[in-house]
């Protein structure tokens, strides 16, 4: 069947000023562009006064549990703001390469990240086995897939807290070779979760040269986004001179206010790269408020072993006042959550128990109230009565930091959006509030800017191929919208809310919002990478 659409504004995602044409699809493929006739299509979709651009790429997603999930496998928050392919795989941590011996503290130590879920066997194994399950279930957005570090090093030597050996090291690279050659679309490392926090510098450049022989990426959560970023980036950029792998920095940005005197030296940095010829890019957020499990306010020592070891640990009066000592004094080189937020400024998105679900929404001093309890002894207790799997939120920057970042040649959008619980609006509303809050508010860039940060920027990173621009021959993900009127509208007291002003999103060709109403057909596709 042959679609039309008529008389729309075209931003094609090439940063190519605007114009105004008809776009003729047929199939999964656009097939024209220019003045076209309606008697050449089926279907019409009027487009006049609208932006018709290429649907959105989040390079930074969370729904990789939820994708095997029939019942939300559409993933509809992500499209409702236009995203019509997503990347998952991200932070070191995530659904394969998943050992059967490690399957049980695997899911809790995941859990506050991507959710859990009984619905499935977890019997997958690798990453091959894996996408081919999302290919059976389907998927509403097109999906890729990172390799994370952290299921890499679980494989090769379980989750200790330890520097690998070298023959650790040999098969850790064998298996990043095994899961490139499955089509992963780069490899990812969180250094603030577990176990990936345990590696050394020559564990990330040895494992680092495999996905530079396939061309692919290293996205790496640094080890450090607050007091130590300077070290931290300089660790990375290491990594990359020594391996030869290009760098994307997962949801950069610079964490506490103590800390912002350092944006000067963050962007000499990046310079620096560029001068070398070391090869970088980042994706960020629209918003001065992150999200992550909310396990990273523990330190690294107490997750030893895994999640029902953290779980004793929480138990033992003499671990938690040395936890409280470590929050409190700090540790060299590690992310201090409650020193850059405070308790005040960490919020629960999410818990698994329906004991704990009054927590939801509250920050942690408000909890240790509704508790009775000290502020430390409340979130130990909830950590350990929730198995660790509890989402927060947490309050770090200014709007005017995002658009120090968000202006550069390196930087791409993406929602780094949790979808669990309560969930940061981010899973709701990252694309539409760039146009609707830093293109048409605070004209910090312009729309085409924009949609290029969204789409064909992306598309080059991560070398996907025919997707990202407006182009005859290329994949018909496309996604209409009203420049005017385009807004997200969740809150972080009321984050599940669709955003306003984008009517029509075209996954592969197939209409899934015609006019603002969802089609529940699950029209993405699974996407592999190719050496």
């Amino acid at each position: 069947m042959r679609k039309l659409i008529k008389n729309g504004m075209i931003i094609d995602g090439s940063r190519k000023e605007r114009f105004l044409a008809d776009i003729l699809i047929d199939g999964n493929k656009i097939t024209k562009i220019g003045n076209i006739a309606k008697n050449e299509a089926d279907v019409i979709i009027d487009a006049t006064g609208k932006i018709v651009a290429p649907g959105f790429i989040d390079t930074h997603s969370h729904s990789d549990l939820k994708v095997l999930l029939k019942s939300e496998s559409f993933i509809e928050p992500k499209i409702r703001q236009g995203i019509t392919t997503e990347i998952l795989g991200q932070d070191g941590i995530s659904m394969a390469p998943l050992p059967k011996a490690y399957i049980s503290s695997w899911r809790k130590n995941l859990a506050g990240l991507d959710g859990d879920s009984d619905e499935l066997d977890w019997d997958w194994e690798t990453t091959n086995n894996y996408l081919n399950l999302i290919a059976k279930t389907g998927t509403g957005p097109n999906e890729l897939y990172l390799v994370p570090h952290g299921n890499i090093r679980m494989e090769a030597m379980g989750l200790e807290a330890r520097p690998a050996t070298d023959e650790e090291l040999v098969k850790m690279k064998e298996i990043t070779k095994r899961e490139m050659e499955a089509g992963a679309a780069g490899l990812s490392t969180g250094l603030i979760y577990i176990p990936c926090a345990y590696s050394d510098t020559k564990e990330m450049i040895e494992i680092c040269k495999v996905a530079a022989e396939y061309d692919r990426p290293l996205v790496i959560h640094q080890r450090s986004e607050a007091d130590t970023i300077i070290e931290s980036m300089n660790e990375v950029i290491t990594i990359a001179r020594e391996s030869g792998v290009k760098i994307h920095f997962s949801h950069f940005k610079i964490c506490g206010k103590n800390n912002w005197h350092l944006i000067k030296d963050i962007l000499a940095l990046l310079d620096k790269c560029k001068e070398e010829g070391i090869n970088v890019s980042f994706d960020q957020y629209p918003y001065v408020a992150g999200s992550t499990m909310l396990g990273v306010i523990i330190p690294p020592w107490a997750h030893a072993g895994g999640t029902d070891n953290l779980v004793k640990r929480l138990g033992n009066p003499a671990d938690r006042e040395k936890m409280k000592h470590d929050i409190i004094h700090g540790i060299k080189g590690w992310d201090n959550f409650i020193d850059f937020a405070g308790f005040d400024g960490i919020y629960v998105t999410s818990v698994k128990t329906k004991q704990n679900e009054d927590c939801i929404g509250k920050n942690l001093l408000e909890i240790a109230e509704m508790r009775g309890k000290e502020k430390f002894d409340a979130v130990f207790d909830l950590l350990k009565e929730e198995e660790n799997a509890v989402g927060m939120y947490d309050y770090y920057g200014k709007d005017e930091h995002i658009v120090t970042f968000m202006t550069r040649e390196e930087s791409n959008i993406c929602t780094d959006g949790l979808l669990g619980g309560k969930p940061h609006p981010r899973v709701y509303g990252a694309f539409p509030r760039v146009i609707g809050k830093f293109v048409r508010e605070m004209k910090a860039l312009s729309l085409e800017d924009a949609i290029y940060k969204m789409t064909y920027k992306p598309a080059k990173t991560f070398k996907i191929e025919n997707r990202g621009l407006l182009k005859e021959g290329y994949f018909a993900d496309i996604v209409i919208f009203d420049e005017n009127t385009t807004i997200d509208k969740g809150t972080f007291s009321d984050p599940i809310q669709f955003p306003e002003g984008i009517s029509h999103v075209m996954v592969n060709g197939e209409l899934v919002i015609n006019n603002y109403v969802k089609n529940e057909k699950l029209a993405g596709t699974v996407i592999r990478i190719k050496k």
